[in-house]
């Protein structure tokens, strides 16, 4: 397969053993890893991305995502440092507002504003700049420059800002080939805005994925992903699909949230109430890259015929590690045989 596939890690365990997984990506074909960075939801990303870089030689790491709000945009840089200097070329910075990060220490996402600032923050520390914070400046000693930051979006506003100011864009509106081209274009419009060729910004696609031979089966197991999105101002991408859901901002007894519920088979049939069998049938066909390995590996087909230059896939779960996934898209779709 030409297009470069990636696989989310939730440093749901120690990180020794989140390194041994993106080990075993690394024999089956991945290109990159990705972790989620949420202090109250798993171990430290970037501590569990250093375990990963010592333990692996080729595949790329990267956060998927950090933010500039429970750490300092200095902080990120100094950790950006470390990772790249143990993973020289193979580290990507990825960003974003920080819901799960910010939400269970009643703190406030990043505002645009606040992230573009960030960001430079970041960039100009590792460059080696003095940078002014308050009444002081500072500049980094040992700087590290030049790794890649990349921006998760999904609404217009901040597809076009990751254009204009990220490296790559983490797209998160679904895997149709009408939705993938949608949002590239949005994220060119914002770097021809910055006067960057839009060639310049990677167009990385997120999904939900498993291999199935029955999704109207599976499918259920999304109820609480598409309400997610549903209840994080997502109703016109899911109505794009033929999905009507308009879910309450608090779900009693659904902890943290829906996304990352603790107990996922209770989340799935709370979200019956607004979220039915058949708009999960249609949520995996639309945004996920569930089915067997040839109907997954069309649709990346079709991803890449939209402009996509990678793919990463998570498996759906917060607190176990996707071994199963792994191995069944590095067999099954990568072609790489099992040992």
């Amino acid at each position: 397969m030409s297009l470069p596939i990636g696989i989310r890690l939730p440093p749901c365990a120690p990180a020794t053993e989140v390194a041994r997984l993106a080990r075993r990506a690394e024999e089956l074909g991945f290109a990159q890893v990705f972790l989620p960075d949420s202090q109250m939801l798993w171990r430290d990303a970037f501590l569990t991305a250093y375990a990963v870089a010592l333990q692996t030689e080729s595949i790329r790491i990267g956060t998927a995502v950090s933010n500039v709000v429970t750490r300092h945009p200095s902080v990120v840089a100094g950790l950006t440092r470390t990772i790249g200097e143990a993973a020289p070329g193979r580290f990507d910075l990825g960003l974003g507002v920080g819901h799960s990060s910010v939400d269970p220490v009643g703190l406030r996402s990043s505002r645009q504003a606040e992230l573009r600032a960030g960001v430079d923050v970041i960039r100009s520390v590792l460059a080696g700049d003095t940078v002014d914070f308050g009444p002081v400046s500072s500049r980094m000693r040992d700087p590290h420059p030049g790794v890649p930051v990349l921006l998760a979006a999904s609404g217009p506003r901040n597809l076009q800002l990751a254009g204009e100011i990220a490296d790559g864009a983490i797209l998160l509106s679904g895997v149709s080939e009408s939705a993938v081209a949608r949002s590239r274009g949005l994220v060119e419009a914002g770097a021809r805005e910055a006067g960057k060729a839009p060639a310049d910004v990677k167009i990385i696609v997120s999904a939900h994925a498993k291999v199935t031979d029955d999704i109207e089966r599976d499918a259920r197991i999304l109820k609480p992903i598409c309400a997610g999105i549903a209840q994080r101002g997502g109703r016109t991408a899911l109505q794009a699909a033929g999905i009507e859901a308009e879910v309450p901002a608090e779900i009693p007894g659904v902890y943290p949230d829906l996304v990352h519920a603790e107990d996922w088979d209770h989340a799935v049939e709370v979200c019956g109430e607004w979220i039915s069998d058949d708009d999960a049938v249609r949520f995996a066909q639309e945004f996920c890259l569930f089915g067997t390995p040839a109907e997954i590996a069309a649709k990346l087909d079709l991803v890449e015929r939209a402009g996509a230059t990678s793919v990463f896939i998570q498996h759906v779960g917060s607190y176990d590690l996707p071994h199963d996934l792994v191995e069944a898209v590095g067999v099954e779709v990568l072609g790489v045989p099992a040992r």
